[in-house]
């Protein structure tokens, strides 16, 4: 089911062709639960968005950015990092917030090559309002189910697993 294990391997491959390095059973058992966290928990945290605010876990995770943020204003490039999404899907969803007058796009004043998105403080009022929904789903599906060591040595996997996929630190993996 998705991923072989040392137990699932075909038989010998071709001659000078390397076997993969197939996950043992302990490997496996680990894996498969991450795998559907993976999927199960961005679906639950964007159903919530959508029920209790009318938006997306992505939106409000730009909003958010930039709620936090000095000024209240971020380059777009700096926000799709923070954000962990591309240019261009951050543009279409800045264009939508802007439409809702949560968001305004401005030139950098330092260098008029980039393109600052700032919140408004209609933006602001609507972080403001829909944070306690968010911060109640993510205490109920993973604060809450950890015990505080479990909770570091998620903190240290998860970093960890960030570095290795993003390098660069994006989505906190460098922090």
């Amino acid at each position: 089911m998705g991923v072989m294990s040392e137990i699932d391997a075909p038989g010998p491959t071709t001659a000078g062709a390397e076997q993969p390095r197939w996950l043992s059973e302990t490997e496996r058992d680990a894996w498969m639960p991450l795998a559907g966290l993976m999927i199960k928990l961005p679906a639950a945290l964007d159903a919530q968005m959508q029920r209790d605010a009318g938006i997306s876990h992505f939106e409000y995770m730009v909003l958010a950015g930039l709620s936090e943020a000095p000024g209240r204003t971020l380059r777009m490039s700096d926000l799709a990092f923070l954000a962990n999404g591309s240019l261009s899907r951050l543009s279409h969803v800045v264009k939508r917030l802007e439409q809702r007058g949560w968001v305004r796009r401005d030139p950098c004043p330092e260098d008029g090559r980039f393109t600052n998105a700032v919140l408004t403080d209609e933006g602001y009022r609507k972080v403001v309002a829909s944070a306690p929904g968010h911060v109640e789903t993510v205490r109920a599906l993973v604060v809450d189910a950890l015990t505080a060591t479990q909770l570091r040595q998620l903190r240290d996997i998860g970093t960890r697993i960030l570095v290795n996929v993003d390098p660069s630190g994006g989505c906190g993996a460098a922090r």
